[in-house]
């Protein structure tokens, strides 16, 4: 969008916060970036001009602006429509492979060199991956510095940065102010310190509007037991971090949601955060998906009575899959049970000082091994279940961020067991597809029925294509119209 001046300029004027994170408007006078939405009094056309990252204007010389902090806006939702390698790359720099794995990393994971990756990514992001990865850093420090009373020496390492001096450096010349000056300058509330050690609270933005219901009611009504539960008004689960475990606590706020991080290393709060965000489909950007389905006469009265419903999501995708497959054919309760009794074998055990969670979801290496007959499952169910770990397990099938959503689907239909309404269940929740489309399932069925919609799933895929590429969150929005708990957040 950024190469379309007109629109940009009439963004700015109109002040539109629906194109944070979209753009970013550099100013040539002031040498100062702004989001879109900033309240000041726009510049002049000439004296603006417009990059698609934070990193790019950066690295053009531009700091951010202390008014509406550019830095910290929701990221674009451009990169979780995408699945070609740009929009790949840049859902693992989001996640922190960069700074763990560094370029070459990233490169191998998507299967591509390293100088074909800086070159994709300069053409379309103005920046390259270490840019990229840099200003992410800066992002997460500054809003440890002004929203929590952590000492500087540990922001600077749970940003992700290698030295406090690299850290004092960046945050110099990003933001022009030290890190004591920024946090001086903060004038919003700061948490208090936890009386858990190692617990950090944010406040992850998003863009309004956010129904909470149907997103965190799926969550708790399909809570694994040890590993997921609803207490106090939130969301909490444990975390397979690359430093260790952690926990988290996810609970929705007016303008935000309030999330709480237990980790055992503070190096993967970028990371966790980057999961939770994904998690809870935080960087969507409702308007467009809301506009494009309120198109349908026959959709536009669920979009209008709850706008804003996002897809809920996983914070691992191997996870997902598979308690896809536990999941088959039977009641949300029993795939609760089956998915249970796995963690209690094979989980690894953790800590949790502030709530009931006892273990980890265990990876597919650990459920490699495990006896077949020890599932109390149909045997071809269990066939399927071992055949996914297996592939899972080495390497065959590869789920997460760097997937190719097709090549995945691909994978998994070979798979024995796995049928349609599975493959696109694990695309839509597991890899974030947002036109993943379930015409088979029974609740969409009856919701189609119920709006006059048509209800055999050839008729129905057909009338979606209007929905496209926003299917996976019409889908929502039929499983809404049931009174199913997953529909509801929990007293």
């Amino acid at each position: 969008m950024h190469t379309d001046t007109e629109r940009c300029v009439r963004a700015v004027r109109s002040k539109d916060a629906r194109f944070d994170g979209w753009f970013f408007t550099a100013v040539l006078t002031t040498r100062i970036y702004c989001r879109p939405s900033c309240p000041v009094v726009p510049p002049k056309p000439r004296n603006m001009v417009f990059y698609p990252s934070a990193a790019a204007c950066q690295q053009a010389g531009f700091r951010a602006c202390k008014r509406c902090r550019p830095d910290t806006s929701p990221g674009s939702p451009e990169w979780d429509v995408r699945a070609d390698a740009v929009a790949r790359a840049m859902r693992l720099i989001r996640d922190g492979v960069v700074d763990r794995e560094g370029v070459p990393g990233l490169a191998a994971r998507l299967g591509y060199s390293t100088r074909q990756i800086e070159r994709q990514l300069r053409a379309e992001l103005g920046a390259g991956p270490l840019a990229l990865a840099r200003a992410q850093r800066a992002q997460t420090a500054r809003v440890l510095i002004e929203t929590t009373a952590m000492p500087m020496a540990d922001i600077a390492f749970a940003a992700g940065f290698s030295s406090v001096r690299t850290f004092n450096e960046t945050v110099r010349e990003v933001f022009a102010l030290a890190p004591g000056e920024l946090r001086a300058r903060a004038t919003g509330p700061r948490a208090a310190p936890s009386p858990t050690p190692g617990v950090i609270a944010l406040r992850l933005p998003y863009r309004t509007p956010l129904d909470p219901s149907n997103l965190f009611g799926h969550l708790a009504a399909t809570a694994v037991p040890g590993v997921e539960e609803w207490r106090d008004g939130a969301y909490r689960r444990t975390l397979a971090l690359p430093n260790g475990p952690g926990i988290v606590s996810l609970a929705p706020a007016a303008g935000h949601i309030a999330c709480r991080l237990l980790l055992t290393d503070p190096r993967d709060l970028s990371h966790a955060i980057s999961r939770c965000r994904w998690l809870l489909d935080l960087d969507a950007d409702p308007v467009a998906v809301d506009e494009q389905l309120r198109a349908d006469p026959l959709l536009a009265p669920l979009v209008d009575a709850a706008p804003g419903r996002r897809v809920p999501r996983t914070v691992d995708a191997a996870e997902f899959a598979v308690r896809a497959v536990l999941g088959q054919q039977v009641s949300t309760a029993a795939a609760r049970t089956h998915a249970g009794r796995l963690v209690t074998a094979h989980g690894t055990p953790v800590e949790d000082p502030e709530g009931g969670l006892t273990h980890l979801f265990p990876a597919p290496g650990a459920l490699a091994a495990l006896d077949p007959e020890a599932l109390a499952l149909p045997r071809t169910r269990r066939t399927t279940l071992t055949t996914l770990v297996g592939a899972l397990a080495d390497g065959t099938l590869r789920l997460g961020l760097d997937t190719d959503w097709e090549e995945a689907r691909t994978r998994l239909l070979a798979l024995p067991g796995l049928g349609p309404w599975t493959v696109e269940a694990i695309a839509m929740r597991a890899l974030g597809d947002p036109d993943a489309f379930l015409p088979t399932d029974l609740g969409v069925r009856r919701a189609a029925a119920g709006l006059g919609l048509p209800s055999t799933p050839a008729a129905l895929t057909a009338r979606a294509a209007a929905w496209r590429p926003w299917r996976a969150y019409a889908v929502q929005y039929l499983w809404a119209t049931d009174s199913h708990p997953i529909n509801h957040l929990p007293s």
